[in-house]
Formats: structure tokens, sequence, C-alpha cells
């Protein structure tokens, strides 16, 4: 804690504001098929 509180007090100015947005060359896509498979169809395996 005490280091957090003095690496606060001696830090540097904050850096630039960028002035352009970042911009998604390639836009997600939501892969469901992966998650699907990791998913049980035993009804043994899905009691807790």
């Amino acid at each position: 804690h005490i280091l957090n509180v003095v690496a606060r007090l001696t830090s540097t100015a904050p850096p630039p504001c960028v002035e352009t947005s970042l911009q998604l060359k390639v836009a997600p896509v939501a892969n469901t098929a992966r998650y699907d498979r990791l998913r049980t169809t035993d009804e043994e395996n899905r009691n807790a």
C-alpha cells in the first residue's frame, strides 16, 4: 500500500490525449460452435 501511494506522489504527467479514435479492421464474429462443443451432453456431468 505504501509503495502505491509513493508511486502516485512521484508519478509523471499523464500522457497526451489521442485525437483519433481506434477503428476495427476486422469485425468480431461470434463463434458459438466452439463453446457448444465444450458443453456436455451427459446428464450425469450436469449435476454439480
